[in-house]
């Protein structure tokens, strides 16, 4: 009776195969150490564990009313929304809700020859509207409404499309429980800011003259890069990178301050639509003051124009009002601009 050996190279092949995955550990039974990264704080998870599920499962402790969402509503939405949800020129978020539609659990006017989709009559859970919210909202400045007055604009607009009453509060135990008059008949068979627009994302998939060669590249544009904070406190570190600290902006000369104006410019979130020198969603601050240069009236102007928003002059996209800002800071802004917009 004979017995096999095992071929020497067969009993390499574990060694060889960690050294060939630079895996040395494995083969010296040693404990693996990538040297890469570090678990996530509570904390940093904490930062983006901030979705809200259908079932309201992620809504965090608080509460809100219709009158308090009232005067926030006011004062940060209006301007955008329209002072009854009507829309000025951005989405409407009331209308179309019709006698009956709670108890159908589906929004009749969705079914007719003029459908009018809004917060109302499209979505089919409240905690959708939470989230959303608390997610993006106000325009430029989301993610700054804490969890009460979240649960207090969303009180207020679900008062607006009558499914709430005026008297009404929400926290995180009665808002998974109203019932949407859309419950039962959502649909992605459309656009979603338009009452007549197609659907925003078809998801047809490409199968012919495919890419061969794909190249990934990553950049912070200069007019994003202070739009949402110092990034350095966001990104959790990953080996040597680390998020970005836009407090210390590139190439600053030592010892000089940042411009007033150019603090209030990213302080009211002015640098998400404009930049310093080029063109984002509306002109850049230095185009705009040579175009005004030398005008006897142009900080009045301004002035005017930043209070009350608009579109037209730059192009059809609209401005919103901005009516919230304190006078002085709009002087300031305006001087800055009128001035060249110097950044330090």
């Amino acid at each position: 009776m004979s017995r096999s050996i095992e071929p020497r190279w067969l009993r390499l092949r574990p060694l060889c195969a960690a050294l060939v995955l630079g895996l040395p550990w494995l083969a010296l039974g040693a404990e693996p150490r990538f040297g890469l990264g570090r678990p996530a704080t509570p904390q940093e998870i904490a930062g983006w564990d901030i979705d809200v599920r259908p079932d309201g499962q992620g809504l965090p402790k608080g509460s809100g009313s219709v009158a308090r969402g009232q005067e926030l509503y006011d004062a940060q939405c209006a301007s955008c929304h329209g002072t009854f949800g009507e829309d000025n020129q951005y989405m409407a978020i009331a209308g179309g809700v019709q006698q009956g539609d709670l108890e159908r659990g589906r929004a009749a006017s969705l079914a007719t020859d003029s459908p009018i989709r809004t917060v109302g009559t499209r979505l089919n859970h409240a905690t959708t509207l939470w989230d959303y919210i608390h997610r993006a909202m106000p325009f430029a400045r989301s993610k700054t409404l804490t969890a009460d007055e979240t649960y207090a604009l969303t009180a207020y607009v679900l008062h607006l499309n009558d499914i709430l009453p005026a008297d009404a509060t929400l926290d995180e135990k009665s808002l998974p429980a109203v019932k949407m008059p859309n419950r039962n008949g959502f649909t992605t068979d459309h656009g979603f800011m338009r009452k007549g627009g197609a659907p925003d994302v078809r998801n047809t998939a490409c199968m012919s003259n495919c890419a061969t060669r794909v190249t990934l590249t990553s950049e912070l544009p200069a007019h994003a890069r202070d739009s949402h904070g110092d990034l350095s406190e966001q990104v959790r570190s990953f080996a040597p990178i680390r998020g970005v600290r836009v407090g210390e902006a590139p190439a600053k000369a030592s010892g000089s301050a940042p411009s007033p104006g150019f603090e209030l410019a990213k302080r009211f979130a002015c640098v998400a639509c404009h930049g310093v020198d080029q063109k984002v969603v509306g002109p850049g601050f230095r185009e705009i003051g040579t175009k005004y240069k030398g005008e006897s009236n142009a900080e009045t102007r301004l002035i005017a124009r930043v209070r009350a928003g608009g579109a037209g002059v730059w192009g059809p996209v609209p401005m919103p009002p901005q009516a919230h800002l304190p006078e002085e800071d709009v002087k300031t802004l305006i001087q800055w601009i009128l001035a060249g917009s110097p950044t330090q």
